[in-house]
């Protein structure tokens, strides 16, 4: 498909894919063997200037909009989804600044973030937290000149290997989501901690930690825009998130798609290439339309949001549900074309199949979103009688 991207937008998909081919791809196996953060491929990123994608201009950023950024993670995860999703968690973390920020935090933090000298993490999730946004029990209790943060946030993509960290408490419990605020928490903080790190199915090279508070004092100047503004800022921060990991299954399923193609074509049983079986070609077919048609809702959406829509949350979810469900049923494929070879760990395939599982679960479980897809059709069908 032509999607006439810009020449930013052809530059951006252009450098990702080289550093996926040449930096990613030799040590993907080696970094999910060993569980290890893929720091020498984050300096790689921030010197090629991928980290500026995401960030404004006048913050030391390239100004590329939401397109630009899942370019740059489908060309990534094409090569390894644990490296591209730490990448992608960092624009997560990023992004209650980029909207809610005042213009001394972005100047404080954004040009780090940009240069890739600080990655930036978002601490949302709780243990009775996840998709219930508004379950959230960490507390931050102001006292003079700061905030004193108690609690602690599970699961959280980057944990430890993050500076800058944007952590939703509770400010106010009795006025319910409305008493959540939203805080940037930097990494040394006194009373700021971290747990142990998650031993994961898949994405083994992203780095998976608990955020452990015992009476951190954050400075008041962070809190980012105001009081109470936490749980709007934690959805909206969550719904763009969504499609990262929408263009994070993309570009998982396209890996996993070239090489199944790949091996099809060399592979002999009964004197024939397996490619030359219409089992195997319907295969090949259905994945091929599946990931393109996936490929089309995400950009589409990203658009979407580019185009300054306020309202968006349907179109992500879609993006989302339509593009991680793909991924796994692509990846599942390519194991299934490769055989008992596509099963062994010699082979990328099982590891693409691995770590495209999370999509379905991380950002909102996909029966959640089919729940909140179902309710937004409803509702405006309620409205038009």
């Amino acid at each position: 498909m032509q999607y006439f991207l810009n020449e930013q937008q052809q530059m951006v998909r252009s450098l990702a894919r080289r550093i996926a081919e040449e930096k990613i791809i030799p040590v993907r196996a080696e970094l999910d063997e060993k569980e290890e953060f893929p720091w020498p491929i984050m300096k790689e990123l921030a010197a090629a200037d991928i980290f500026r994608v995401f960030i404004p201009e006048q913050y030391g950023g390239l100004g590329g909009d939401w397109l630009d950024l899942c370019l740059a993670i489908e060309e990534l995860s094409r090569g390894c989804g644990g490296v591209a999703i730490s990448y992608a968690a960092s624009a997560l973390g990023a992004s209650p600044l980029l909207e809610y920020g005042s213009e001394e935090q972005k100047q404080k933090f954004l040009p780090d973030i940009a240069s890739g000298k600080k990655l930036a993490a978002f601490a949302l999730t709780e243990s009775a937290a996840g998709s219930d946004v508004s379950a959230i029990s960490t507390s931050a209790v102001r006292e003079e000149g700061c905030y004193v943060l108690n609690g602690s946030k599970l699961f959280i993509t980057n944990g430890g290997e993050a500076e800058l960290y944007t952590v939703i408490a509770m400010t106010d419990k009795a006025k319910g989501p409305r008493g959540a605020s939203a805080f940037v928490v930097e990494k040394g903080t006194p009373g700021f901690s971290f747990g142990k790190k998650e031993k994961k199915m898949g994405i083994r090279s992203s780095v998976t930690r608990e955020l452990i508070f015992r009476n951190c004092k954050v400075p008041e100047q962070n809190l980012l825009g105001r009081e109470g503004m936490g749980f709007i800022l934690a959805v909206r921060t969550v719904e763009r998130g969504r499609l990262g990991v929408a263009a994070q299954a993309v570009g998982l399923a396209q890996g996993a798609l070239e090489a199944a193609v790949a091996y099809a074509r060399k592979r002999i049983q009964f004197g024939h290439p397996i490619s030359s079986f219409q089992a195997v070609q319907h295969m090949l077919a259905d994945m091929a339309m599946e990931l393109e048609a996936a490929r089309s809702l995400v950009y589409a959406t990203a658009k979407t949001i580019d185009s300054g829509a306020k309202s968006f949350s349907e179109e992500v979810a879609m993006a989302k549900v339509f593009a991680t469900d793909m991924a796994m049923k692509v990846t599942t494929d390519a194991v299934q074309i490769l055989g008992g070879i596509g099963y062994m760990r010699d082979y990328p395939v099982e590891k693409m199949m691995r770590d495209a599982k999370v999509t379905q679960i991380y950002e909102g479980t996909n029966q959640v979103l089919r729940s909140a897809i179902a309710l937004d059709l409803l509702k405006r069908k309620a409205m038009r009688e």
